[in-house]
């Protein structure tokens, strides 16, 4: 199957495009390298996250353009990706010498309890297109660290990431069988028969709340473990005390990072009626200066989109807006091709009913809206099935914590633009998903916690 730069349109290179048939042979793999790996000590397992994390930084230029071409975001932004990336197998890589379990007496005396933590087993990894290197390390290395064997289904968009990730791990002697890629431009077809397959034991997906709730049903019906990290719709939230400049470059980061193709990225700005205008003029400011291009041009903030559908989609939710009575600040229209290019974008005075505040926009668009109390910016950003990430800008410590805790998600950035981490916990609440990525608890989502009694 081609894959394709979003820049230029232009086919970089084709992959395998595997059938059904073969990702059965992947699990197959899987399955039978899961006893050994499960039973190779922690130091091990640790020994090779830890290379891996070297050999992805002594390769990140290499790396990063593969990113930047076949995905679009600027080779800045890729360069941080693979230094983020590898924070996940270094992290990971400390987590795997750190399993704990427990001993106690019985309450009533008799017996003793032992508790030990087991890999939960073959795991079907699914990642997402727009951080496609960082995604797979996410979701690869507390696998391997925990001791279970993967099948990795990388999207369709841009597999060479992927591939990559799993020449770096062959390198750093990953055994063979327990890191097994399959790239397909049917994933459905592909994937429902491995997760029908009682072998696998979990699932682990970034992508759409609409495609996670259809893995979820199919999961029911093995009863697998499943962790799922799903779409956003994340406000950020300034209040009239807030310092301004420290807001408006929060916003930049939180809405722009990624070209704003990112789960977390900003979707509803509320801004307190004082400050309102003064927010709006600033960020026009900051956004105007933003260089659009190719991702491998110097100093190029805002590359293509994904692709074709990506510019479609965000033209629309722009266009509704406007004729609810929104107001183009900047941009608001499309870049003609060659590529997939949408200009940095502020809307103000969007209303509420506008589709662009119930869709996760996944573009370079701000849609500012003003609020007047405290209570009624709570309410508003509550408004939504999702619950993945808000941003909260305010120099009142005590709102700042009220706010945070007020607010459904699974995270807050107060006072900051960009809230991932790979020593935090990644994840959110309502239709944003299930489970946690990164962090201390990263790792649980693939071990299993065995209780022994022990009688006296």
């Amino acid at each position: 199957m081609p894959v394709l730069d979003p820049a230029t349109g232009q086919q970089l290179r084709t992959v395998a495009d595997a059938t059904p048939e073969e990702g059965i042979a992947a699990l197959d793999a899987a399955a039978a390298a899961q006893a050994q790996w499960a039973r190779t000590p922690a130091r091990e397992r640790s020994d090779i996250l830890m290379r891996a994390h070297r050999l992805l930084l002594d390769d990140a230029d290499r790396l990063a353009l593969i990113a930047t071409l076949e995905m679009g975001k600027p080779l800045a932004e890729a360069r941080g990706e693979i230094t983020y990336a590898a924070e996940f197998f270094r992290w990971f890589a400390e987590e795997a010498v750190r399993l704990d379990g427990g001993y106690m007496p019985a309450p009533g005396g008799g017996s003793r309890f032992l508790v030990t933590k087991q890999p939960v087993g073959p795991s079907l990894l699914i990642t997402p297109w727009n951080f496609p290197m960082a995604m797979g390390a996410r979701k690869i290395g507390p696998a391997l660290a925990a001791g279970c064997t993967c099948v990795v289904k990388p999207a369709e968009q841009t597999p060479l990431c992927t591939l990559a990730l799993a020449e770096i791990l062959n390198k750093a002697g990953v055994p063979a069988g327990v890191v097994n890629v399959v790239t397909t431009s049917d994933p459905g077809s592909l994937m429902t028969p491995l997760i029908l397959d009682p072998r696998s034991r979990k699932l682990s997906f970034t992508g759409s709340t609409a495609v996670g709730k259809i893995l979820l049903e199919q999961c029911a019906r093995t009863v697998m473990r499943t962790s799922m990290e799903l779409g956003g719709n994340a406000p950020f939230l300034v209040f009239e005390d807030a310092d301004l400049d420290a807001a408006v470059e929060g916003a930049l980061a939180a809405k722009m990072r990624n070209i704003g193709q990112a789960c977390t990225a900003a979707n509803r700005f509320f801004v307190q009626r004082l400050v309102a205008t003064d927010f709006a003029e600033r960020l026009t400011a900051r956004m105007a200066q933003l260089p659009l291009g190719p991702g491998t041009e110097p100093g190029v903030v805002v590359g293509p989109l994904i692709d074709g559908d990506a510019v479609a989609k965000v033209t629309e939710l722009v266009a509704d807006a406007r004729a609810r009575g929104a107001k183009v600040l900047l941009g608001g229209d499309p870049v003609e091709g060659p590529g997939n290019f949408y200009p940095a974008t502020v809307l103000t005075d969007v209303p509420d009913d506008a589709m662009i505040c119930h869709t996760e926009v996944f573009g370079p668009v701000a849609c500012l809206a003003t609020f007047d109390t405290e209570d009624e910016a709570v309410d508003r950003a509550n408004d939504t099935p999702y619950g993945l990430v808000g941003y909260v800008y305010t120099e009142n410590l005590r709102r700042g914590l009220r706010v945070s805790e007020a607010l459904d998600s699974g995270m807050v950035g107060l006072n900051q633009g960009v809230v991932s981490n790979p020593a935090a916990p990644f994840g959110g609440v309502k239709e944003s998903g299930l489970g946690r990525e990164g962090g201390l608890v990263g790792i649980d989502e693939f071990l299993e916690s065995k209780y022994i009694g022990v009688a006296l």
